[in-house]
């Protein structure tokens, strides 16, 4: 194959079938040649030219994993200066998020479905959409091996999400016109959402209210955290029953914020049994955030039928839950 030189930004130089990587992934090379142009770039500013397709943070990583060959010598550092004429080879790697979208046959618990949506009671400990260090065994997995149709919905028809270890119901479309509806009654706030918690410390009344804007913590990127630059939110809290400093809750979504529940009654200084990353502790024997999705009601996004739906909690969330209330 001839080589090229570096042309301008977004354009492709060429691309070969290079074999298998091991892992039923097919490994693409791009090779170009420096243009006087480019001479004294950073290598990976120059590789964005060709391979404009992948992030720069990905291209990096190429660098790094010793994926790129100048001269026929692996780069050794993607911050290196190209010189003019150098020949750059760079194979390309499926990335994770790539290799992420196939169909797994997990179990689901399906409590409706009809040609437009599912209702799923989901399992404590699933992932709901694949991300750094959860790119297998999730529900997307599950749904595309379930109907396979939905790899041409976005998100495979999610269109709200659960934290793994939160256990309870989840609607997802399975056409796309279901999907745009229910992601518009989500953002309209037209869908009510209804969680059972246990939580620390001692309820100020037997109902209460967090109006606490919520945004990423700038501490901890892994957390949720009120700040006023953060986006509203709001939710509504009714105490069930008390015991040992614990408090059994009723909790109501008015907004759908990452973390919502947990991040509201930390701020109140109730963080959820079980929840660590938000200052809860092990309990009642639960080891995972004692937090389940009981009730979800909302209009079917075609016909507009009322629909509601309840779900018992699992028998890890329920045990706990009997010794407050039972108290």
């Amino acid at each position: 194959m001839a080589d090229a030189s570096l042309p301008g930004p977004g354009a492709i130089i060429a691309g070969e079938a290079d074999g298998d990587d091991g892992d039923d992934a097919v490994v693409e090379e791009r090779v170009a040649t420096v243009a006087a142009a480019q001479h004294g770039e950073r290598l990976d500013k120059a590789i964005v030219a060709f391979v404009d397709e992948f992030s720069r943070n990905h291209l990096q990583h190429l660098v790094r994993s010793g994926d790129v060959v100048v001269d026929g010598t692996p780069a050794t550092s993607p911050a290196q200066r190209v010189r003019a004429g150098q020949r750059i080879a760079v194979r390309l790697h499926p990335t994770a998020e790539s290799r992420a979208y196939v169909a797994e046959a997990l179990p689901l618990a399906v409590v409706h479905e009809d040609r437009d949506l599912l209702v799923l009671d989901k399992a404590a400990g699933m992932v709901v959409h694949p991300a750094a260090g959860n790119w297998t065994g999730t529900l997307l997995n599950a749904l595309l091996a379930r109907d396979p149709a939905s790899a041409a919905l976005p998100r495979a028809g999610i269109v709200h999400r659960l934290d793994k270890d939160t256990s309870g119901l989840m609607v997802v479309g399975r056409t796309l016109v279901a999907v745009t509806a229910l992601v518009r009654a989500i953002a309209a706030r037209e869908v009510q959402r209804r969680y059972l918690a246990i939580a620390h410390g001692t309820a100020p009344g037997e109902r209460w209210s967090v109006d606490a804007p919520i945004g990423r913590d700038p501490r901890t990127r892994t957390k949720m955290a009120v700040l006023a630059s953060g986006k509203p939110a709001r939710t509504d809290f009714e105490r069930i029953a008390e015991r040992d400093r614990a408090a059994a809750l009723r909790c109501t979504l008015h907004s759908g914020r990452t973390h919502q529940i947990r991040v509201h009654l930390a701020h109140v200084g109730m963080p959820l049994v079980g929840d660590r990353l938000y200052g809860g502790a092990a309990g009642f024997g639960l080891e995972r955030q004692a937090l389940h999705a009981s009730e979800l009601a909302f209009a079917h996004p075609v016909s507009g039928k009322a629909m509601a739906f309840q779900s018992e909690p699992p028998s890890d969330f329920a045990h706990a839950w009997r010794q407050v209330v039972d108290s």
